[in-house]
């Protein structure tokens, strides 16, 4: 009797112990992620009663200012996963120097990238069809924001660091400080000091580079404690640059698939176009509460893998996996509940709400298997399998391409559209599924 009582209750324990670190690593991952986006939308309150043209201006710059810094994601996905496996391997001082060589590879390809824009400014607004009432503002928001991109690539990094020592707490208050400090200056020198839509770009460069700063001082005082090296290591940052390289092709075909469906949306009319972009900032944060869990899952998963536990780490992805199923079906009975309050107040147009309507309800019904592929991406992340998630990614790519183009072709709408969306991340859950069923990602030790 003793051993029939105590036998299920192992899995039950460890099921307890699982959720325990996906809710304590999750919950400030999905708080900091939500804080970021925070940024751009109070900036563009502030200088909205500037006028607009400077709004447009704004809208412009951010959009170039985004695009720079987000493909380089990797900087924060690549160091979780390498700092993780060291934690996991008892080797905190080879983390943080890890960690210190993802942090020089963000300050070289920042500054790399600043120094691009800087000149090209100009360019980029013209590029991206700026009006030419806009243009001037746009081009000065962007200039001075340019000088906080290697900061905003330090943080990504450095967060990285931290999620792979297995603390998301400190990157959220950080995003929290940094949301508050931006907006505050915003307003200081906006208005205060009239510097206008230059003021509102400097209160960001500020921010960026307080942020960066204080994760600087926290990723130091570890060095210090462990006694890791803070010199630059060129093999070390070669190896960096190699891990994220695969993760940036994942990145430039996602972002590749996302510019195709808005470029079919605009080819379907107005009603469309204005229709998808509302969806498209609904799915954007869904993604943010699927994104969370993905985090915790490149940092649990890196450490089980350091630790040289391949069936802790199974057990946890598996356990992961129904979390995300759980959090996507959840999701998707919100987006159907909150549709009658959530169209109106984005727009009053029949028109628009009548082409959202049923493109709302495929986003909610694919929100399970966003969930299975945000998952088990973060999973794949945290074992070092890039070069898979590049290969899954551009097949995923090819697949969708015909598909969306195809879409106006037939006459089809944006409910259309949307389901060619559903069918994008369903090829991913199938090649993500393929690869954590093959075992082949459990490659244990403190480097892949």
């Amino acid at each position: 009797m003793v051993h029939m009582t105590q036998a299920p209750a192992r899995p039950q324990a460890a099921r307890r112990r699982h959720d325990r670190e996906i809710v304590m690593l999750a919950v400030p991952a999905f708080g900091a992620l939500v804080a970021e986006p925070l940024f751009v939308m109070a900036d563009s309150a502030i200088v909205g009663h500037l006028g607009t043209a400077q709004l447009a201006g704004l809208g412009v710059a951010s959009a170039l200012l985004v695009t720079s810094v987000s493909v380089f994601v990797f900087l924060a996905y690549a160091t979780t996963a390498a700092v993780a496996r060291r934690v996991g391997a008892g080797d905190l001082p080879a983390a943080i120097r890890q960690g210190m060589d993802g942090i020089w590879l963000a300050l070289l390809l920042g500054a790399a990238v600043m120094t691009a824009v800087l000149p090209t400014a100009p360019a980029l607004v013209d590029l991206f069809g700026a009006s030419e009432t806009a243009a001037p503002y746009a081009t000065t928001y962007l200039r001075i924001s340019a000088l906080g991109i290697p900061a905003m690539l330090i943080v990504l990094a450095a967060t990285g660091v931290l999620r792979g020592l297995q603390n998301t707490r400190t990157p959220l208050y950080v995003a929290v400080a940094g949301f508050v400090a931006n907006g505050l200056l915003n307003i200081g020198l906006v208005y205060g000091a009239g510097l206008g839509i230059a003021g509102s770009a400097w209160g960001t460069v500020i921010a960026q580079w307080g942020m960066a700063a204080v994760y600087l001082v926290v990723v130091l005082r570890g060095a210090h404690r462990h006694g890791a090296s803070l010199r630059p290591d060129a093999a070390g940052i070669r190896a960096s640059a190699q891990a994220g390289a695969p993760l940036l092709v994942r990145t430039l075909s996602l972002r590749a698939i996302l510019m195709i469906a808005t470029a079919v949306a605009a080819r379907l009319g107005d009603s469309d176009i204005a229709a998808h972009q509302i969806i498209l900032s609904l799915w954007s944060l869904l993604a943010f509460a699927l994104d969370a869990i993905a985090i915790a899952g490149q940092a649990i998963i890196g450490r089980y893998l350091g630790a040289g536990d391949a069936q802790g780490a199974r057990d946890v992805c598996r356990r992961m996996v129904e979390w995300g199923v759980a959090v996507g079906v959840v999701l998707g009975v919100l987006v159907v509940l909150a549709r009658p309050v959530f169209l109106p107040l984005f727009t009053s147009d029949t028109a628009v709400k009548d082409a959202a309507l049923p493109a709302l309800i495929i986003v909610a019904l694919s929100q399970p298997i966003c969930g299975v592929v945000f998952v088990l991406d973060g999973v794949l992340m945290g074992a070092g399998d890039g070069p898979y998630l590049a290969w899954a990614m551009l097949v995923t790519l090819a697949v969708f391409t015909p598909a969306a183009l195809l879409v106006p072709v037939l006459g089809g709408g944006l409910t259309a559209l949307w389901a060619t969306m559903t069918l994008m991340m369903t090829v991913r859950m199938l090649t993500l599924w393929l690869r954590s069923r093959s075992g082949r990602w459990v490659v244990t030790g403190a480097a892949r």
